[in-house]
C-alpha cells in the first residue's frame, strides 16, 4: 500500500511542479560560445626590461622546471641545469624567447624532437643546443629532474 502511496505522491509532485521548472533558463545572460570555437586569451609575453642576468637566469630555471607537461619538464629542466649557467646574455634572451614566446608547449617539444619544423624565429644555436640534448648521444637517465642545488 505505501508502495502506491510513494508512486501516486511522486507522479502527482511532478506534474505539479513541471509548469514551474520547464522554460527556467536565463535568457539575459551571456551565452557561452562552444569550447570548439572559443579559446581562452593567454596574455602575449614581455621581455622584463633591465632585468639582472643573474635574476633572469634564476627565473628561466624555474620555469624550465615549470613548463606544465612531464615531456617539457623533465627535458628543459635537464638543458636548464646542464647549459643555462656557463650562457651569455645573448643566449640567455634566446633561451627565454623560446620557452616563454610559444603559446603552446607541445610545439617546443614537437620542435626539439624534430617531429616538426622549427620555424626561423627559433630556429638559432639554443634551439640547436636543446636538439642535441634532447637526443640524449650519453644515454643518461632523465627520468626525474634534475636537483635543484647540488649537494
Amino acid at each position: 500500500m505505501s508502495k502506491q502511496i510513494g508512486k501516486y505522491i511522486t507522479h502527482h509532485w511532478c506534474r505539479l511542479i513541471r509548469p514551474f521548472t520547464v522554460g527556467i533558463t536565463n535568457t539575459t545572460a551571456k551565452k557561452v560560445p562552444p569550447l570548439d570555437v572559443y579559446e581562452p586569451q593567454i596574455p602575449p609575453y614581455r621581455e622584463k626590461a633591465d632585468e639582472p642576468l643573474k635574476l633572469k637566469k634564476a627565473r628561466l630555471l624555474y620555469q624550465s622546471r615549470k613548463r606544465g607537461m612531464l615531456e617539457n619538464d623533465l627535458l628543459l629542466a635537464s638543458f636548464a641545469a646542464r647549459y643555462l649557467e656557463n650562457m651569455t646574455a645573448e643566449q640567455v634572451k634566446l633561451y627565454d624567447r623560446l620557452i616563454n614566446l610559444p603559446s603552446n608547449d607541445w610545439d617546443i617539444f614537437y620542435w626539439a624532437t624534430g617531429v616538426k619544423p622549427t620555424p626561423a624565429e627559433f630556429d638559432n644555436e639554443i634551439m640547436q643546443l636543446l636538439k642535441e640534448h634532447v637526443q640524449n648521444k650519453n644515454r643518461e637517465s632523465r627520468i626525474r629532474q634534475p636537483n635543484l642545488y647540488s649537494s
